[in-house]
């Protein structure tokens, strides 16, 4: 037997009739509506208030202080961990070199070297930054840092 459009028809339960108040007592749904007596939940267009609206009292997020800050620099400058440069041919690193190897993303504007592994080769760093412990680790390794 093929099916036909004619014999399509929702799942039982998947569609339900609207509710019309509004329609006698006998409904349970009949003067109020189900909105009950007063109130602006009671009136057309009423109940709309802004998030955080407190009735007047100071809102939670103006009476908690204000903390924490994000640096616009840190998103422009991308970390490099010691042992993922320690992955690179021994010799001169700089920005480019990093971009090329996939070490740093392409909306990075700089990047930083940070201290995480170990570093057995030499590198000669030019134009990247580096903490004191990446600094001292590159040093160790008998490379140098220049800016």
């Amino acid at each position: 037997m093929t099916m036909r459009l004619n014999d399509l028809a929702p799942a039982a339960g998947a569609r339900t009739e609207r509710t019309r108040v509004g329609r006698g007592i006998g409904s349970g749904l009949g003067k109020t509506c189900g909105r009950g007596h007063k109130g602006s939940f009671a009136r057309k267009g009423g109940g709309k208030i802004k998030a955080g609206f407190e009735g007047g009292q100071t809102p939670m997020q103006r009476r908690l202080p204000k903390i924490g800050f994000r640096s616009p620099i840190a998103k422009l400058t991308a970390e490099v961990l010691t042992y993922q440069l320690d992955k690179l041919e021994a010799g001169e690193v700089t920005f480019a070199v990093l971009r090329e190897a996939g070490l740093v993303s392409t909306t990075a504007k700089k990047a930083k070297l940070v201290v995480k592994g170990e570093l057995t080769k030499a590198f000669v760093l030019k134009g990247i930054a580096a903490t004191a412990g990446a600094k001292a680790a590159i040093e160790a390794a008998g490379g140098s840092i220049q800016e």
